[in-house]
This record gives structure tokens, C-alpha cells and sequence, in this order.
């Protein structure tokens, strides 16, 4: 093999590696939404047991008109920044819990972003459930960029909501030992405000396996916060950040 041979041979493995490179960064960029923020995934807390905080709330930076979502480190409560004020639920007993204003707390994964401007859309009649607003919602948002937050205001006819109680101490491998302590609250005929953020591309990462959706619930007078269950819809409206 002469040398021109030999630099020749270099030169396509040079530029074998450029393209992978150029494809690999294309492949990131695609992944990464800018407007949009997700820390840990649900899965690593779930079946791997990794519980600690891996993001303090009071380190985000951009606190301006900002949402998120996400559970308390050791899953002690449940956490909600809604338009900048954030609140963390934890369990007092079976039918009582304290709702704290504060973003001195840890969460071991969390979804957040920054919406200044909503788009308010009226809710048809025969969306009631938490299944009916995922449809409606996936079909008003075929060419937006996901994952995005919503809310939804207004007045609940019932609802479920639970926040994690994990016993201090206790080993997680599997979701069943993660939901261990975990209380419910029913809600009836209460004004509230729905945080949500849907997207079709991460399920075990901020969203259960069967689910577009993790929301979280706040009444109107603060006093009950946590993770939305079960949803029945009676007068509220939708809002989806004004692109």
C-alpha cells in the first residue's frame, strides 16, 4: 500500500467519523427542548430506589412565571410550583395535611418551565375525566413542541389526590414499595387549579407508564395540594401556553 493509498484510507475514516458525529449531535438536539426542563425520572425512583434530592428547588434560576411538578426527596410529600409560588404537601393524618409555601426542598426527579402567556380554550361538556382530558388535549396539540405544561381552573365535581408518605427508612425496588404510606383525599365541589405537563415521549421519565399526563392540584384557599388520581370535571376551562 503506497501512501497516497494510505491517506486516502484516513481520509473516508475521517470523514466516516464527522458524519456519526454530525448525526449524534442531531439525534440530541431533537431530544432536548429548551423551553422545558426535566431533571431524574420517575423510573430510577421506582424500581431503583434512588429517593434523594438530586435538584433543590431554590437553584432554578429563571423563577419568572414558573411551573413544576414533581414528589419530595425520600417521597415525603408532594411538591407544585404554580406560577412562581411553590408549595409542598405533606401527610397530617388520614384526612388532614399541611400545605407549605417555600422552595427550600429537594425533589428526586421534577419536571419544570416558564409560561408567560396562556391561551384559554373552553372545555367540551363530555370532557369530565382524566382520560377524556388527555384525548382532548393530545388532539388541540398535533403541532406543538412536546413536552409543554397546561392548567386547568375552575371548579372540580370530585376528585382523588394522593401524597407520598414513604416511612422513613424504607428500601424501594418496585413501585408497590414506593407507594408504600401513601394517602388519598377526596375532593368535592371545590374551585381549584390543575398544573399539568403532557407529553407522548416520557412515560416513566415524568409520567406513568399508561399515562401522557402527571397533574397535580391545588384548591383555591391552598389548603389541600398533591397529585391528581382521579378527576371528575365540573366548570373549568383549559389553558395551553400561547406559542
Amino acid at each position: 500500500m503506497n501512501i497516497k493509498q494510505i491517506s486516502f484510507g484516513f481520509l473516508i475514516m475521517g470523514l466516516i467519523s464527522c458524519n456519526s458525529t454530525h448525526k449524534e449531535k442531531k439525534t440530541n438536539e431533537k431530544e432536548t427542548y429548551s423551553d422545558i426542563k426535566v431533571v431524574g425520572a420517575m423510573k430510577n425512583v421506582m424500581w431503583k430506589g434512588e429517593l434523594d434530592g438530586i435538584i433543590n428547588l431554590d437553584t432554578i434560576s429563571n423563577k419568572n412565571a414558573l411551573y413544576g411538578i414533581g414528589p419530595v426527596s425520600y417521597l415525603t410529600g408532594e411538591l407544585l410550583i404554580n406560577n412562581a409560588k411553590s408549595y409542598v404537601s405533606k401527610v397530617t393524618s388520614d384526612s388532614t395535611m399541611t400545605v407549605e409555601r417555600t422552595f427550600d426542598i429537594s425533589a428526586p426527579f421534577f419536571v419544570y418551565g416558564n409560561v408567560k402567556e396562556w391561551k384559554e380554550i373552553e372545555l367540551p361538556t363530555d370532557v369530565k375525566t382524566i382520560q377524556d382530558l388527555e384525548k382532548f388535549i393530545d388532539d388541540k396539540t398535533t403541532d406543538f413542541k412536546r413536552p409543554f405544561a397546561f392548567k386547568v381552573i375552575g371548579q372540580v365535581s370530585e376528585v382523588i389526590i394522593h401524597i407520598q408518605n414513604l416511612p422513613e427508612g424504607t428500601k424501594v425496588s418496585s413501585p408497590d414499595e414506593a407507594h408504600q404510606g401513601q394517602t388519598n383525599y377526596n375532593i368535592e365541589n371545590e374551585d381549584a387549579e390543575i398544573i399539568g405537563f403532557f407529553s407522548t415521549e416520557h412515560k416513566g421519565i415524568f409520567t406513568h407508564h399508561d399515562s401522557f399526563l402527571h397533574m397535580h392540584l391545588i384548591t383555591k384557599d391552598e389548603s389541600k395540594m398533591g397529585h391528581l388520581d382521579e378527576l371528575e370535571i365540573g366548570e373549568m376551562k383549559l389553558y395551553l401556553p400561547r406559542k
